[in-house]
């Protein structure tokens, strides 16, 4: 079996689609992070690619964001 590895990893394909959606809403990384009840240092990793959030992580910020959790992975 065969798998096709993506162009983008994974963690960048997040990145990407969490300042894209945060920017939508006109929000700072500060009031994202309010409304997901996280910290603001945490959602600037995140935005960087520079942690692994847990599945759980990832429907707190789809809820804030008023997406499905894999809109943020696509």
């Amino acid at each position: 079996m065969t798998v096709h590895v993506a162009a983008m990893d994974i963690r960048e394909r997040l990145a990407r689609n969490l300042r894209l959606l945060r920017q939508e809403k006109g929000w700072s990384q500060e009031a994202f992070a309010d409304e997901a009840g996280l910290h603001r240092t945490y959602i600037s990793d995140l935005e960087r690619g520079a942690r692994n959030p847990t599945i759980t992580v990832v429907d707190k910020l789809a809820i804030a964001l008023g997406v499905t959790p894999g809109r943020l992975l696509d």
